[in-house]
This record gives structure tokens, sequence and C-alpha cells, in this order.
């Protein structure tokens, strides 16, 4: 190195990735908390069931098995495999082989292999937005271009084909594709999750679709695959999906991602590489849960739908906060659009907020809620709250959301 040459510390490629707002925003809730504060958090989707007991007492049996003490192969156990494999036909209806299946250290491992392996720079793929914060930022890490096609709550929040359609260039390569979303709720009917599907195969594009919240539906509103839905996409689809949400497994860290067998392989190497095989007690843990009765999940969601009806009831009760009921997942996604240059009184004075984040910053300095900002999956304007919390806790924090945003001028 020449002298005066200077090198940055830090990689021009990781100086780009922007923290996880969801993280962030739960990581500072609980150091509040943490210190004494009475805050409630809104922040994290992360169901506040426990694990159920049989997937628990899976992983203690486990743990006393010596040939679980040794490295097992990258891709995954052979029986969690089968057990993906399995769980796919009997919930979407799509047959695999376990040599589709790649087993991850979570889902969002299985988001950033998934890119990895198909993006190369300057590759587009379409982002129906609002999206979750991690999606952009895996296809960026992948050298890819994120295209966001964003869909209000006027539309429900679900893009049009149309829309995607204007959104297509010639290196459009990848449509990326959420039902039920996070962070919406929105869940798209069968007949659009196949004309989305059909459309996508007629543009050649590949089809990432992320099915992790498939169980959690209310209002009689049913999962839909696009994999099955669009048979059309032959094998340019890749389904991503984990245990974390439908069985109260956020901390066990095992996901997946099903492909065509090459890019199976290719990500498996990667993933050689990076992290070699998830923990094999998790894995065990795991292939109970997806093996075990669905029982668990079906009484969760009792809670959750109460926790919904009660969460929109108590943000539309509010001036200027429009919030849509979603059918899907464990998140509302509130449009605060009409308290945006309002006045609110603060203990630092007056404030007029200009954007949904200095809203949320607000509301947690000032009422000790913490809520994420649309900034964090698209346009300003709106705020996610998931009611994947308890009902106490649910209830004390919107009563304090409405009587802070209550007071607006």
């Amino acid at each position: 190195m020449s002298a005066g040459t200077t090198t940055a510390r830090i990689s021009q490629r990781i100086s780009a990735i922007a923290e996880s707002a969801t993280l962030a925003v739960d990581a500072k809730a609980k150091a509040l908390k943490a210190a004494g504060r009475p805050v409630i958090g809104f922040g994290a989707g992360e169901p506040d069931f426990p694990t159920p007991d049989y997937i628990v007492q899976a992983a203690i049996e486990a743990a006393g098995q010596p040939k679980y003490h040794r490295y097992s192969p990258a891709g995954g156990l052979p029986e969690l495999k089968k057990a993906i494999a399995e769980k796919t036909l009997r919930d979407s209806g799509y047959q695999v082989d376990p040599s589709q299946v790649l087993v991850t250290n979570g889902g969002k491992q299985a988001v950033y292999n998934t890119f990895a392996t198909l993006v190369d720079p300057g590759d587009e793929v379409i982002i129906p937005t609002p999206f979750w914060t991690t999606y952009p930022e895996a296809i960026r890490l992948a050298g890819g271009v994120p295209v966001e096609v964003f869909a209000g709550p006027e539309q429900g929040y679900l893009v049009t084909v149309e829309q995607l359609e204007a959104a297509v260039t010639d290196r459009t390569k990848i449509l990326l594709f959420v039902s039920p979303s996070n962070p919406t709720g929105a869940v798209y009917s069968p007949e659009q999750v196949a004309e989305i599907g059909k459309w996508a195969a007629s543009k050649g594009l590949w089809v990432v679709t992320d099915e992790i919240y498939e169980h959690l539906t209310y209002d009689g509103v049913e999962f839909t695959s696009i994999a099955t839905a669009a048979p059309e996409l032959g094998d340019k689809v890749v389904i991503l999906n984990g245990v974390a949400k439908t069985y109260a497994m956020t901390g066990w860290r095992v996901g997946w991602m099903i492909g065509p067998a090459d890019v199976i392989k290719a990500a498996t190497n990667l993933q050689s590489h990076a992290t070699s095989n998830v923990s094999n007690i998790m894995q065990v843990a795991a292939a109970a849960a997806l093996t075990g009765p669905l029982t668990a999940v079906d009484e969760m969601k009792v809670a959750f739908d109460r926790r919904r009806k009660a969460i929109v009831a108590g943000l539309n009760a509010i001036d200027g906060v429009e919030c849509p009921t979603p059918t899907g997942a464990f998140y509302v996604y509130a449009d605060v659009r009409g308290l945006l240059g309002k006045e609110f009184e603060t203990s630092n004075g007056p404030v007029r907020p200009s954007a949904s984040a200095e809203l949320a910053t607000l509301i947690l300095d000032e009422v000790e809620v913490a809520v994420v900002p649309g900034e964090a999956f698209g346009p300003s304007g709106y705020v996610r709250l998931s009611y994947a919390l308890g009902d106490e806790d649910l209830a004390e924090g919107v009563r304090r959301i409405q009587e802070f945003l209550g007071k607006a001028k």
C-alpha cells in the first residue's frame, strides 16, 4: 500500500446494510424495560406463547444422544428434510423430494441463501411494498436491485398484475411474493395468487415465495401457495418457510428453503462455508413440530384473532388513524398520514411530526409504547404493530396510544 493511502475500516457492501428496524425497536423497548421503565413493545413479530411441550421434550431427549453431538450434513438432517417435504405436500399441495430442501438457521438465512444463489449484480427483484425489512438488504448484498411496487390501504395492501407489469424491465429476474404478509397482514385470494403466478410465468421470472405465516389466517380466509396455484411456473419457484411463527419457536432458529435441485445444491454449498449445519438439537425439535399436531397453532390463533379485533377497534377509534382489518399473520398496518403535521404537546414542548418515524419516536418517548414506523417497510405515513403480545399489555398499550394521539391539534 502506498504512503498516504487509506482504506475504510468497514467494507462498502456491509456499510450499506440498514439495521433491522423491527429488531432495533424491539431492542430499545427491552433495554428500557430492563432499566425499569414500563415500556410496552409492539415491535417484534414474536408470539408470547411458550413452545409446545412435546417439541421441548424432543430437544431434551436429543441432547442426550451422542450422535447429535457431532457435525451433520450441511443441508440438514435427513429426518427433518423428509418431514419438511411431507409437511409441504400436506399444507401446500406441493410435492418435493427431500433433496430439494435446505435447512437453514432461521428464515432469514433462507432469504439470504436464496438471493445469493439466484441473483447476479444488476439483476432486478420486484418487491411488493410494504415489505419485510430483510428482503431488500439481502437482495442488495447479492448485488441485486430491489424494485418496489407499492400498494396502499386503498387496495388492501395488495399489488395488482398491472402494477407488476409496469415495473418489469429487461433486467427483472425475480418476483418476491409474500402472502400472508409481514408487515400488513394482507392475504391474496386464490384467484389473485393464480393470476400473479401465471403473469410471472409468462414473463419467464423466478418467484421467491415466503410462506412462514401460512397457518395464521382469519375470517375464513385460506392460504394459497403460488407454487401450486400457478403450475405454469414449473421449477422456477423457491419456497421459504420455518417453524418460528407457527409453533412459537422464534428463538430456536430453524428455517428452510425449497427449490429445484440445482439451486438447493448451490445454496447448500454456500451454507457449508458460511455456517455448516443448523444445531442438531434444534433440527430434531423442528422435526417433532412438523410431524406433530397443529393443536398449538389453533389455540394461538384464537388468542391472535381476539387481539386482532381489539387492536383494530382501538386504533380506529383515534381521529386521524385508519387501520384496515388484516386477515393474516399477527400485525396491523395503520395509516397515520392524517396525523402528520399536527401538533402534539410533549415534555419538550409542542412538536409537529412530518414523518411516521418522528411520530413513532414521540409515542415511545412520551407514553413508552414501541411501534415500528412505515419507513422500515417502504413509504412514510404508516406504523406497524404486532398483536402477538399479551392481552393486558395490548390493551394498556392501545390505551396509551389513544391518550397521546387523541390530543393532536
